[in-house]
């Protein structure tokens, strides 16, 4: 059963541009197609979907744009916090990723939103906002150093499990490992996301040509089915 799926929502800005509208809109009708996917899990009794929203690397873009996306995803926390369905199913909303690195306004939505779903645990829906992999493995790596340094644990006793239960996000409830890895827009790489969570554990990748706006309940069956076939291949492979 895929029980986590994690996808790179690529190619908002050049769905716009190819529509001949401004690139940043992209990034909005982007936001309504992850709404979309959010239903279908839901539908599908999928417990984890991990959305990557921005990464660390986006910090690099212009401030025009970050302050459209910071504000865009603002007020989809918003949505979030006064959404029935969301209260309805259960669903706890979270921000993984350097939170700290965010505008306040923006910091202040996501806190009320993961106050107001901490309990709910029918479904996870993960936001990864300000977020990188090697980042988030280095973070867990100097919390447990300054766990050593306060003599509360020794090093020798630090294992996998440990490591995980200080991935973000932090104090929560982790983030399991990732049965499946979609990224949409045509490029065929992982971009830094969540490295410890989709490595060992048998991980599908997906790949798909469409531009995440254009992105179809068929498409995203078919990254299910996908994964579904290789992971029975796996286990008919290991009985053999």
């Amino acid at each position: 059963m895929i029980e986590h799926v994690a996808i790179i929502q690529d190619g908002n800005r050049r769905y716009a541009k190819q529509k001949g509208l401004p690139k940043i809109l992209g990034h909005s009708l982007g936001a309504d197609t992850s709404e979309m996917v959010a239903d279908w899990c839901l539908e599908l009794e999928i417990k984890h979907l991990t959305l990557y929203a921005f990464s660390m690397e986006n910090f690099k873009r212009s401030e025009e744009e970050k302050r459209y996306l910071f504000d865009l995803i603002k007020n989809k926390f918003k949505e979030l916090y006064s959404s029935d369905k969301i209260h309805r199913n259960s669903v706890c909303v979270r921000a993984i990723g350097r939170k700290d690195l965010l505008p306040m306004d923006l910091r202040e939505e996501i806190r009320r939103v993961e106050e107001a779903t901490g309990n709910y645990g029918k479904m996870y829906l993960n936001i990864a906002v300000a977020y990188g992999g090697q980042r988030e493995l280095v973070d867990a790596a100097k919390t447990l150093a300054g766990q050593v340094r306060a003599g509360k644990i020794r090093a020798e006793d630090v294992s996998k499990e440990m490591v995980a239960k200080h991935l973000y996000p932090q104090g929560g409830t982790a983030v399991p490992k990732v049965d499946l890895i979609i990224r949409t827009g045509g490029e065929y790489r992982t971009s830094n996301f969540l490295p410890w969570q989709a490595n060992g554990n048998e991980c599908a990748a997906y790949f798909c040509a469409p531009y995440w706006p254009e992105f179809r309940k068929i498409d995203f069956l078919r990254a299910i089915r996908t994964a579904q076939t290789r992971r029975s291949s796996n286990q008919a492979g290991q009985q053999a």
